[in-house]
């Protein structure tokens, strides 16, 4: 089977449109060194918009935020404790603020070690993923399973917010 990248059109949709269709999918990183090493996604988290109180997006257009307000396939990263990045995938069009948190992929579970075995840093910020030479995703033809639950770590955003079943794995 041929792996073929996927295109912005893809991620130019509503993020819970896009979570159950992005399992499965394959994270390709291509490292400074040349190697190419593919990754099934195996977990991700939807945030929608700045009504979501969980969503960066809800305390408004920041300097942080300015590419969740871009159309999506665009990369959306933000560094946590200090030494943890997080690897988003921008949704949604222009000015619809949306977001897929990327948890987990094959043999690494946990949005920090994901982002430590992909070598994710700030300069991923932006990066367009349709046209990326570093990272991008390609389709796969696999048919998965999967399941839904709460998202994890944001009780910050109220009972509302923390109790949505925005959490997308495979069983």
């Amino acid at each position: 089977m041929k792996m073929t990248k996927i295109k912005n059109s893809f991620f130019q949709r509503d993020v819970l449109e896009i979570c159950p269709e992005l399992l499965g999918k394959i994270l390709v990183r291509k490292f400074d060194d040349g190697i190419i090493k593919k990754y099934k996604i195996t977990e991700i988290e939807a945030y929608k918009g700045e009504k979501d109180l969980a969503c960066h997006a809800s305390k408004g257009r920041t300097k942080r935020t300015e590419i969740m307000y871009h159309d999506g396939g665009f990369i959306y990263v933000y560094l946590i404790y200090g030494i943890h990045w997080m690897l988003n995938i921008v949704t949604s069009i222009e000015n619809h603020p949306q977001a897929i948190l990327i948890r987990g992929i094959e043999n690494f579970n946990g949005p920090g070690k994901l982002g430590k075995e992909l070598k994710i840093d700030n300069s991923f910020y932006g990066e367009n993923l349709e046209n990326s030479t570093n990272i991008w995703i390609e389709n796969n033809d696999e048919k998965i399973e999967f399941s839904v639950a709460k998202r994890i770590g944001i009780e910050y955003a109220g009972e509302f917010w923390k109790n949505k079943f925005w959490r997308f794995f495979i069983k």
